[in-house]
Parts: structure tokens; C-alpha cells; sequence
């Protein structure tokens, strides 16, 4: 067996959890292998919108097994608050749900930090969502953090107590007051909540299943253009969010994985700072926007929206070796008249049709090609043959252009509207 591995190709926001939870079906476990709960995964269905930020897009199916993986960092409070959600709906939360042991805590003094930090950078700020991401990170790079296998330990107090100590020091060097001892109570409520919960070595579980031919796919969070690596640096989140990203927050061998599905919108989104060669800054902009209800899940924060960007989406394509494409959102595009898609670059002079290691608006303008839109409504479709012809030119155009074939074609928020053109995933 192999273990499919499920990514988005843009700056996050693709609808990654959406797909996820369509495919479930196929699959005995899903296992979220890097980011924290910075990352809101948005499901609909039976006209009920569900925001998840920490647990798998799996959770809401019967048959399969949840897992958050070693790559993972994990908020007790927000996790606590979500399981709560969850289990109000009638979600069995205990059998379904396992911690791996190596995943990293982010303590009440990470999201502090995280807050000082980019209060310090003032206008050069990066666009983080405070959530205490990067500083849990920091600290499992510096071999100074916690991890979940820790809090069972008769000296995990000690071992939060000389953390906090060394954070406190590093905060008093900020121009920042904040009271620890209103967010500790809550913190530790949650841990003692989550020793309750089944935590397991992830990366044995994983490859006994590989041995009993389990079916495995691996969730990521974010997008590849908010690679810490690969990504639009230091515009980027603290992870991998890569295919590569999967071996090591999951403890699977690189050999083992199979299909890569890679999501991106039939548009661009952004939050936050950082490079974005097509946005938008007209009506054009703000109607995207809109229409495809453009603010972000966990923050609210407007996105930025742009065209297509074909060089940046080849360039994902090849750094995760997708091997299928799944476009979303093709319903916002209605309406328009024509469709712009970016295919390169006018860059210091001169024409080039890849993304370069510097992207700064100041250093390229886009290239485009104009198509033909459609102003069918495509939000009561169920077949894929059902399309208008403009759209189908639009899919084969990205299908050429990146050498991928698109399997799936989402027309609207909820898993009915989802239009597949594979019969492997059917």
C-alpha cells in the first residue's frame, strides 16, 4: 500500500478540507502531518458549515481513524474547544481520534511571544495569525519544547516551568504587558482533558497499517508557496508544507507515498503580507472576493485576490510531484466575461515563464492570457458533463499548461457540489 498525500498549491485557503472529507470514504485513516491551529480546514454539508483547526477532515466519517501527527503543533485550549464542537454533534471523538506523542505543545507564553514579536515589527510585520505557531517551532528546532508524550511524565511541570522561565526573559526585552495568570488556568484544564484522549508513536501505528494494507491519506495545511523552505521567505508559515512535509510529520518513508492531490482555487487568494504577482486591486478584486466569501476561517481577515497564476501553480506542481489536480471554487468565476490567467512574467527586463526566487512587485509584472468566461450558474450541477463549454476551454488550458490532469472540479462550499471526472475516485 501506499499513503496518498493531499496539499495545496497556492498560499493556503485552497479548500483542502472539503476535498478531504469528499475522499474519506476511500480511506481508513487521514493523518494531518505539519501546522497547528493557524489553519482552518471549512467543511459543508446537510447546510452546515464546520470549521476545523487542529483535528483531520476525516472526523466527520464513521469509518476512519484521525490522527495528528508528530508534525503537528497543538493548542490544548483550541483543541479542547474543537473536540467539544465535535462531540455536541454527536462525533465519536475517543475512538477516532489519536495524538502522536512527538507532537509539539504550544504553551499560553508561545502565543505571547508570537503577539511581541510581530507588535515589534512594526509595518515589516509578516502577516501572523498569533496563534504561537512560529515560537513552538522555534523551540522544537531549538530542542527547548514540549511535546505531548511529555505531559504524562512526573516532571512535565518542571520541564513547562523552565520554558515559561526562559520565555518570560525573552519578553522582557518587548515593550509588551500581558498576564500569564489568566491563561494558564485554562491551559492546564486542557492538558489534564487531553491525557484522557489515546496517544500514540504515530510512526509505528502508521507503518503496521502500511503491513495490514490500511489506505492512508495525509492532510496538509496551509499551501506550498507558505513553505518555510520553498515558500515566498520570510512571507511563509514555520513548517513544511510540502509533499516532503508528510515523511517527516508522519513518520512515512518517501518511497512509500502514492498519489499526490494537489487543491488550488481557479483563482489566487493570499492573507496577510508577502508577494502576490496577479492581486487585484479593482472591483474585479473586491466581486472575487465576495462572491467567494474571501475572509479567512479562523481570522475573519479579508484575503487578497487575484488571478491565476499559472508559473507560481507549475512550480508547486513540480516541487510535491502532483500527480492530480483538483480545482476549487470554479463557481465564483461566473459572471465574468473574460478570464484572465497569468502564463509569465516580465521580470527585470525580461520575458520568463517560471516563478523566481525573488517575486517582489517591484521586480515583475505579470503576462496574461485572456479567456473565455461563463455565466452559467454552476452551484446545481452534479455531473461533470454538465459544464459549459467555456470551462471545460478553461481546465484543458491549465491541464496543458501543467502537464496534470484535473480530477475534480468543486462548484460550491458543500461536498454535494462537487463534480469528479475520474473514475478512480469515484
Amino acid at each position: 500500500m501506499k499513503v496518498d498525500v493531499l496539499l495545496g498549491l497556492q498560499w493556503g485557503d485552497e479548500g483542502k478540507g472539503k476535498i478531504v472529507d469528499v475522499l474519506t470514504p476511500k480511506y481508513d485513516i487521514i493523518g494531518r502531518f505539519q501546522g497547528g491551529p493557524n489553519a482552518g480546514h471549512t467543511l459543508e454539508f446537510n447546510g452546515i458549515k464546520h470549521v476545523l483547526r487542529t483535528i483531520p477532515s476525516g472526523i466527520f466519517h464513521k469509518t476512519a481513524i484521525n490522527i495528528i501527527g508528530n508534525g503537528v503543533v497543538i493548542d490544548p485550549v483550541v483543541l479542547m474547544a474543537e473536540i467539544d464542537a465535535l462531540i455536541k454533534m454527536g462525533v465519536d471523538i475517543k475512538s477516532k481520534l489519536l495524538f502522536s506523542k512527538r507532537a509539539h505543545l504550544i504553551l499560553p507564553t508561545h502565543r505571547l511571544l508570537d503577539a511581541a514579536s510581530e507588535a515589534a515589527k512594526g509595518k515589516e510585520k509578516i502577516g501572523s495569525t498569533l496563534k504561537g505557531i512560529g515560537p513552538t517551532y522555534m523551540d522544537k528546532t531549538g530542542r527547548n519544547g514540549i511535546r505531548v508524550g511529555d505531559i504524562a511524565l512526573p516532571n512535565f511541570k518542571s520541564k513547562y516551568d523552565a520554558l515559561v522561565e526562559k520565555h518570560k526573559q525573552i519578553l522582557s526585552h518587548h515593550n509588551f504587558e500581558y498576564n500569564l495568570d489568566e491563561m494558564e488556568p485554562e491551559w492546564f484544564k486542557a492538558i489534564e482533558q487531553l491525557k484522557t484522549y489515546t496517544q500514540i508513536e504515530s510512526e509505528h501505528f502508521i507503518n503496521e497499517a502500511f503491513q495490514n494494507n490500511k489506505s492512508i491519506l495525509a492532510e496538509g495545511a496551509q499551501g506550498s508557496l507558505l513553505d518555510i523552505d520553498f515558500g515566498s521567505y520570510p512571507f511563509v508559515t514555520s513548517s513544511n508544507t510540502i509533499c516532503a512535509g508528510a515523511c517527516t510529520g508522519l513518520g512515512i518513508a518517501p518511497n512509500r507515498i502514492g498519489n499526490v492531490y494537489g487543491i488550488f482555487k481557479a483563482y489566487c487568494t493570499r492573507v496577510g503580507s508577502g508577494p502576490f504577482p496577479t492581486e487585484l486591486f479593482d472591483e474585479v478584486g473586491d466581486e472575487i472576493r465576495n462572491n467567494g466569501r474571501e475572509f479567512g476561517s479562523v481570522t475573519g481577515r479579508p484575503r487578497r485576490t487575484g488571478w491565476l497564476d499559472l508559473p507560481a501553480l507549475k512550480y508547486a506542481v513540480m516541487i510535491n510531484g502532483v500527480t492530480e489536480l483538483m480545482m476549487m471554487k470554479a463557481d465564483v468565476l461566473s459572471g465574468f466575461d473574460t478570464i484572465k490567467v497569468c502564463t509569465g512574467y516580465n521580470y527585470q527586463g525580461e520575458k520568463i515563464n517560471y516563478l523566481p526566487y525573488d517575486y517582489s512587485p517591484e521586480l515583475l509584472t505579470p503576462i496574461y492570457t485572456e479567456l473565455k468566461g461563463w455565466n452559467q450558474d454552476l452551484t446545481g450541477l452534479n455531473d461533470i458533463n454538465q459544464i459549459p463549454a467555456s470551462l471545460a476551454e478553461y481546465i484543458a488550458f491549465v491541464e496543458k499548461e501543467t502537464g496534470v490532469p484535473i480530477t475534480i472540479v468543486s462548484v460550491g462550499p458543500d461536498r454535494t457540489q462537487t463534480l469528479i471526472r475520474s473514475k478512480e475516485l469515484v
